[in-house]
């Protein structure tokens, strides 16, 4: 059985957020919480996931982020080399860019070494926090497949992506 471990971004996502609705959707997905979800320190937030992770066979892990939960798998598969099935990448803020003003220590420059497990970066081309040229360089760095979903804003609830049945089938590809 593979074990979904859902990790979000800024604020964590809420009850309508799609990654909650993947959350729900069996006992085989389980979400990182992070003690700070406002004010996020990078290392708090990758050591969250390691523990996590060391709670299952590696070999059977689904990493999903969202958002600034992307650049902290980017950074958790840095420093831990961990050997996963794999992880989907939605959303990946540009933490660089300079509408990026939320408090997140540590963070940036995103992490652009090859991730040593097979990943998915699915992004828009409306995204106001990261340009679809940018999702697709991080995708490239990091050896990721590259999806464009179309116009899909930040790919939210606020974009409309509440129960989002094809970002669950896209997830299934992971195999």
């Amino acid at each position: 059985m593979i074990n979904y471990l859902i990790v979000p971004g800024l604020g964590n996502s809420g009850p309508e957020h799609w990654q909650t609705y993947f959350q729900n959707s069996g006992d085989n997905f389980h979400r990182v919480e992070q003690q700070e979800w406002d004010e996020p320190t990078c290392e708090n937030w990758i050591t969250a996931i390691d523990e996590k992770v060391l709670q299952f066979d590696f070999s059977t892990i689904v990493l999903i982020g969202h958002s600034l939960g992307c650049s902290t798998i980017a950074h958790w598969a840095s420093k831990y080399k961990r050997k996963i099935k794999g992880a989907m990448l939605v959303a990946p803020s540009d933490l660089e860019a300079p509408q990026y003003t939320f408090p997140a220590i540590g963070f940036a420059p995103i992490p652009l070494d090859k991730i040593s497990f097979p990943t998915i970066v699915v992004a828009s081309s409306d995204d106001i926090w990261v340009s679809l040229d940018r999702a697709q360089f991080f995708a490239e760095s990091w050896g990721s497949e590259f999806i464009n979903i179309g116009n899909a804003g930040h790919i939210n609830v606020q974009s409309g992506h509440t129960n989002w049945d094809e970002g669950m089938e896209i997830l299934k590809t992971i195999v």
